[in-house]
């Protein structure tokens, strides 16, 4: 793989959720819909999405823009296909 190689995606977070799981896509926001158990506080949703992503993608994720917002784009550092192949399976 690549060095330089990374990937970013729309996400649409859910906090204060039951589990952490990816819950389908969103037509109209075009992105990715992630639930998380984390309440929308101090940043705890936010590292725990980071955290949740990066265990999926097993790959590091970072949040770019959206901080503050439930509209994200977060940076996948792993090529496309295989973030293509991960989404694929939900």
């Amino acid at each position: 793989m690549d060095a330089n190689e990374n990937v970013k995606i729309k996400v649409h977070v859910i906090p204060n959720s039951k589990e952490n799981k990816i819950d389908g896509y969103n037509e109209w926001k075009k992105a990715i819909v992630v639930r998380v158990k984390a309440p929308a506080s101090e940043g705890k949703a936010n590292r725990e999405l980071e955290k949740f992503l990066s265990k999926f993608f097993e790959s590091d994720v970072t949040i770019v823009s959206g901080k503050k917002s439930r509209d994200k784009v977060v940076l996948i550092k792993c090529s496309e296909k295989k973030v293509y192949d991960k989404l694929r399976r939900i």
